[in-house]
Protein backbone atom coordinates (compact mmCIF):
# COMPACT_ATOMS: atom_id res chain seq x y z
CA UNK A 1 0.00 0.00 0.00
CA UNK A 2 1.16 3.73 -0.46
CA UNK A 3 2.06 6.31 1.97
CA UNK A 4 -1.59 7.71 1.70
CA UNK A 5 -3.61 9.96 4.44
CA UNK A 6 -7.09 11.44 4.27
CA UNK A 7 -6.92 14.41 6.79
CA UNK A 8 -10.60 15.55 7.96
CA UNK A 9 -11.25 18.89 9.92
CA UNK A 10 -13.34 21.75 9.32
CA UNK A 11 -10.56 24.47 9.24
CA UNK A 12 -9.79 24.79 6.01
CA UNK A 13 -6.36 26.36 7.35
CA UNK A 14 -5.38 23.78 8.42
CA UNK A 15 -6.27 21.40 5.66
CA UNK A 16 -3.93 23.03 3.45
CA UNK A 17 -1.00 23.35 6.10
CA UNK A 18 -1.40 19.50 6.50
CA UNK A 19 -1.69 18.80 2.87
CA UNK A 20 1.56 20.98 2.28
CA UNK A 21 3.30 18.92 5.71
CA UNK A 22 2.92 15.16 3.92
CA UNK A 23 2.99 16.23 0.67
CA UNK A 24 6.93 16.90 1.68
CA UNK A 25 6.94 13.70 3.64
CA UNK A 26 5.65 12.02 -0.02
CA UNK A 27 2.32 11.21 0.93
CA UNK A 28 -0.22 11.32 -1.12
CA UNK A 29 -3.04 13.26 0.43
CA UNK A 30 -6.59 13.87 0.57
CA UNK A 31 -8.39 16.30 1.95
CA UNK A 32 -12.24 16.72 3.34
CA UNK A 33 -13.87 19.30 5.46
CA UNK A 34 -16.47 17.21 6.81
CA UNK A 35 -17.47 13.32 8.05
CA UNK A 36 -20.15 13.04 5.49
CA UNK A 37 -17.13 13.46 2.76
CA UNK A 38 -14.85 11.23 4.57
CA UNK A 39 -17.44 8.51 4.60
CA UNK A 40 -17.97 9.19 0.95
CA UNK A 41 -14.30 9.02 -0.15
CA UNK A 42 -14.08 5.42 1.90
CA UNK A 43 -16.96 4.34 -0.21
CA UNK A 44 -15.05 5.38 -3.34
CA UNK A 45 -12.52 2.76 -1.87
CA UNK A 46 -10.08 5.22 -0.07
CA UNK A 47 -7.81 3.15 2.24
CA UNK A 48 -5.13 4.69 3.92
CA UNK A 49 -4.25 6.66 7.19
CA UNK A 50 -7.18 8.88 8.34
CA UNK A 51 -6.61 12.15 10.50
CA UNK A 52 -9.62 13.04 11.94
CA UNK A 53 -10.49 16.18 14.03
CA UNK A 54 -13.51 15.17 16.32
CA UNK A 55 -14.87 18.65 16.56
CA UNK A 56 -17.20 19.31 13.44
CA UNK A 57 -20.09 20.92 12.73
CA UNK A 58 -23.44 18.23 11.73
CA UNK A 59 -21.13 15.05 11.97
CA UNK A 60 -18.30 14.84 14.62
CA UNK A 61 -15.37 12.76 14.63
CA UNK A 62 -16.68 10.44 17.18
CA UNK A 63 -19.97 9.44 14.89
CA UNK A 64 -18.02 9.93 11.67
CA UNK A 65 -15.85 6.73 13.37
CA UNK A 66 -19.45 4.85 14.56
CA UNK A 67 -20.73 5.45 10.79
CA UNK A 68 -17.49 3.68 9.51
CA UNK A 69 -17.40 0.90 11.74
CA UNK A 70 -21.59 0.64 11.05
CA UNK A 71 -20.95 0.99 7.03
CA UNK A 72 -18.14 -1.61 7.02
CA UNK A 73 -15.47 0.45 6.22
CA UNK A 74 -12.89 0.31 8.88
CA UNK A 75 -10.98 -3.21 7.50
CA UNK A 76 -8.23 -1.15 5.15
CA UNK A 77 -7.72 2.42 6.97
CA UNK A 78 -6.04 3.55 10.16
CA UNK A 79 -8.10 6.17 11.94
CA UNK A 80 -6.24 9.05 14.30
CA UNK A 81 -7.94 11.66 16.00
CA UNK A 82 -6.55 15.16 16.21
CA UNK A 83 -8.62 17.17 18.94
CA UNK A 84 -8.21 20.58 21.02
CA UNK A 85 -10.51 19.36 23.82
CA UNK A 86 -7.93 17.70 25.58
CA UNK A 87 -8.51 13.85 27.25
CA UNK A 88 -9.77 11.24 25.69
CA UNK A 89 -13.48 10.83 26.55
CA UNK A 90 -14.28 7.39 27.84
CA UNK A 91 -17.60 7.56 27.31
CA UNK A 92 -17.92 9.13 23.62
CA UNK A 93 -15.14 6.59 23.06
CA UNK A 94 -17.11 3.62 24.22
CA UNK A 95 -17.80 0.48 21.44
CA UNK A 96 -14.82 2.27 19.39
CA UNK A 97 -11.53 2.29 21.45
CA UNK A 98 -10.74 -0.34 19.24
CA UNK A 99 -10.62 1.73 15.78
CA UNK A 100 -8.85 4.45 17.53
CA UNK A 101 -4.91 4.23 16.50
CA UNK A 102 -3.53 7.33 18.16
CA UNK A 103 -5.34 10.74 19.90
CA UNK A 104 -3.54 13.71 19.00
CA UNK A 105 -3.95 16.66 20.64
CA UNK A 106 -3.54 20.52 19.18
CA UNK A 107 -1.74 21.80 19.00
CA UNK A 108 0.45 19.24 18.05
CA UNK A 109 3.79 18.90 17.90
CA UNK A 110 5.01 18.60 14.03
CA UNK A 111 7.71 16.57 14.29
CA UNK A 112 6.21 14.31 16.86
CA UNK A 113 3.21 14.10 14.17
CA UNK A 114 5.14 13.22 11.26
CA UNK A 115 7.34 10.56 13.19
CA UNK A 116 3.34 9.21 14.29
CA UNK A 117 2.03 8.44 10.90
CA UNK A 118 5.51 7.47 9.18
CA UNK A 119 5.61 5.07 12.33
CA UNK A 120 1.98 3.50 11.21
CA UNK A 121 2.80 3.50 8.03
CA UNK A 122 5.88 1.51 8.46
CA UNK A 123 4.80 -0.43 11.41
CA UNK A 124 1.27 -1.71 10.46
CA UNK A 125 0.54 -4.81 8.75
CA UNK A 126 -3.04 -3.31 7.11
CA UNK A 127 -0.81 -0.65 5.80
CA UNK A 128 2.01 -2.84 4.07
Amino acid sequence: MSKRIMIVDDDSDLLVFLRTLFEHENYEVLTVDSGYDCIEELKRGYNGIILLDLMMPFMDGWNTIREIVKRGLADHVIISVITASGRADPEKMRGIEQYIHDYIQKPFNLEKLIYNVNNTTQNTPKMK
